[in-house]
């Protein structure tokens, strides 16, 4: 009890599991034991010490204890390995951002931290933790250049959010979207891959042989990703929408596949009812997750639009068309229109925000009932005092917070970087500042994503 309360007060560093690294192999463990003549076994006996000898001063330095450049002599014939369990109970007690780089460590650590039962140990004990949250930032350029950064909160009330690792991956590439438990979705020559940020877990998905046949003129492409969560089965799922159409939309075809996280997992096309009618998603929309279903906002022409509802659980696809009344907003062509979906109170909601950067206004539609498709209508208008953090800048909308609030954020990439939150429930906005981004993705062509999450998100073990 004692170690594992030094060890959650302590800030784990790269350079300290290195520097015990390289303590340990300037070292000549000494054995001497006249009793063994045998060679063989002697050397058996070094190796075996010299391990026992690694864990000791690895976790030493981790405690804060003094390390020696020579092992004490002692009569003790053998040196005690540090028990299991009390290994898994000090790493759990690492900070999550160390998770990753501590695998370096060893085979045994490695194999620990990627294990099904410390993911699942490590996310019961956070869950019932009040978690400061977390921010990952993706960019990507016109040259295919791409990063990936981590950002912590600086303070207690989250206004300014600093970079404090690069999580890019060689050719990772493509845009991500992160969802249930921290997951990272991104692609790689058409190839969907899944990662963990907080344990290093990679998994690259087979390619989809998909049924579309394409027409002459036709563009076609993998148009987006949605990660879920089959609650009753225990399983993560993957949704893959693969679309076809030529300038305009005409023509538009679409298939969807889905794809079960676990080994030995395929690509399995989506069921559809008679009345499906192909549609396209937002090319940088945002979605909802309302428990195993999730929305995004859709086109099946360029006028008009409706939420695509798909239940991970019964593998299930549906459409809501918009109302008319909803349509007074929707009557620009799709690549001119200013809204996207968000989650509000537990229900799904078009967040309209084309008259706010001139009147400070946005309008919420509110889908109260799915099945009678009742929707609300409530407009807001920013406080005088808080114009100026919207006027004179083009702002999209980049998901919500995990108290509901929306997230926006300048069209364009800029020194001086920062996000708006905007409160809906009191009508309240606040700017949070981002520091640390390199320089050289400034003032230039390129797309970025965003994604809060909390630390006991990041947590799970994947199938492989």
């Amino acid at each position: 009890m004692n170690l594992k309360k030094v060890a959650s007060k302590q800030d784990f560093k790269l350079k300290s599991c290195q520097s015990i690294a390289h303590v340990v192999s300037s070292n000549q463990i000494e054995v001497r034991d006249a009793k063994l003549d045998n060679s063989s076994t002697l050397l058996k006996l070094k190796k075996r010490r010299s391990n026992r000898a690694y864990n000791l001063l690895v976790m030493g330095c981790f405690l804060g204890l003094p390390l020696r450049r020579r092992r004490r002599r002692t009569r003790r014939r053998y040196m005690p390995e540090i028990p299991f369990d009390l290994l898994v109970e000090i790493l759990i007690r690492v900070p999550g951002k160390y998770l990753a780089r501590f695998k370096c460590v060893s085979k045994q650590w490695s194999s620990i931290i990627s294990s099904r039962y410390f993911c699942e140990r490590l996310f019961t004990i956070r869950q019932g933790k009040q978690q400061q949250p977390h921010l990952y930032m993706c960019l990507v350029d016109d040259n295919e250049q791409s990063a990936l950064l981590s950002m912590s909160s600086t303070s207690q009330d989250n206004i300014c959010f600093v970079v404090d690792q690069d999580l890019s991956i060689p050719e990772r590439g493509g845009y991500f979207v992160n969802v249930s438990h921290g997951l990272i979705c991104y692609t790689v020559r058409k190839k969907a891959c899944i990662y963990n940020p907080s344990t290093g877990q990679r998994l690259t998905l087979p390619r989809i042989k998909h049924d579309i046949i394409a027409d002459q003129g036709q563009t076609m492409y993998i148009r987006r990703h949605y990660i879920g969560y089959d609650p009753v089965d225990n399983k993560h799922k993957l949704l893959c929408t693969i679309v076809a159409y030529r300038d305009r939309l005409f023509n538009l075809k679409s298939e969807h596949w889905v794809f079960v996280l676990e080994a030995g997992g395929s690509w399995k096309k989506v069921v559809l009812h008679e009345n499906y009618r192909p549609h396209t998603p937002f090319a940088r929309g945002q979605y909802c997750i309302s428990g195993s279903v999730v929305h995004y906002l859709a086109w099946h022409d360029m006028y008009t639009c409706a939420i695509v509802s798909f239940d991970f659980r019964s593998e299930e696809l549906t459409t809501i068309l918009a109302p008319y009344n909803v349509r007074e907003f929707m009557s620009v062509p799709a690549l001119e229109m200013k809204a996207d979906l968000i989650e509000y109170g537990g229900k799904v909601a078009i967040f309209q925000h084309t008259n706010l950067q001139n009147e400070g206004r946005v309008v919420l539609w509110v889908l109260e009932d799915a099945e009678k498709k009742e929707w609300s209508k409530m407009s807001l208008v920013l406080q005088p005092c808080q114009r100026h953090l919207v006027q004179d800048t083009e702002l999209i909308l980049k998901g919500t917070t995990q108290d509901g609030k929306a997230i926006l954020a300048p069209f364009e990439m800029h020194s001086g970087f920062y996000i708006l939150c905007y409160d809906l429930k009191n009508n309240d906005l606040r700017k949070v500042e981002i520091k640390g981004i390199p320089h050289h993705w400034f003032d230039k062509e390129c797309y970025y994503d965003l994604r809060l999450m909390s630390e006991n998100e990041s947590v799970i073990y994947l199938e492989t």
